[in-house]
């Protein structure tokens, strides 16, 4: 198996963005890595592409069959939501993977695979115009989940404190005020692990 670069970052920081961008980069041939949520499915999101989406009686076949790589539960207001990697067969093979995640995530799967194959890649913005992106994104939705949205925004704060970036050895942070061009030296960076 190649590498796997994994994007992380708090929320509305533009991961999705960034990820579809590297995804649709001829050079670097990387493949999607897709993860499974518990969470129902938001406006514009697909089957397949984002996530796949299940519910808990797949999550404990999975879990049953010893083919979960890593798994995070977050206690919303909506409920428990879970996400979680499984080994399902999108790992065979030698290619070069790119996933999205979290620090957590980032940190099973590198235990998981081992250091030597995971490369991080950090994004980050500044606060007040994250708070305002992920307004504008939930403004869209048909039914938004200010609440969420909110608890979501606290809880980054925590999760990604500098005393857990450096524990997980994330030294390396991609700042996404234009994308193209915080593209443009994940692309090198990328390009410079491979």
């Amino acid at each position: 198996m190649g590498k796997i670069f994994c994007i992380m970052g708090k929320s509305a920081t533009g991961k999705d963005t960034i990820y579809k961008s590297l995804l649709q980069n001829s050079e670097l041939k990387l493949n999607r890595i897709v993860s499974y949520t518990t969470r129902p499915i938001r406006e514009g999101e697909k089957e397949g592409v984002e996530y796949h989406f299940v519910d808990d009686d797949k999550l404990q076949e999975f879990q049953k069959a010893g083919k979960v790589i890593e798994l995070r539960e977050y206690n919303t207001v909506h409920g428990i939501w879970k996400y979680f990697t499984a080994d399902d067969g999108q790992f065979d093979g030698d290619d070069n993977y790119l996933a999205i995640g979290t620090l957590e995530s980032y940190v099973q799967l590198r235990d998981y695979f081992g250091q030597e194959r995971l490369v991080p890649i950090y994004v980050e913005v500044e606060d007040g115009l994250r708070l305002e992106r992920a307004l504008a994104r939930e403004r869209m939705q048909a039914m938004p989940k200010y609440e969420e949205m909110c608890r979501r925004f606290l809880a980054d704060a925590a999760d990604f404190s500098v005393e857990n970036l450096k524990e997980a050895g994330i030294t390396r942070k991609f700042t996404n005020m234009d994308v193209d061009k915080c593209v443009q030296g994940i692309i090198l960076d990328i390009q410079g692990n491979m």
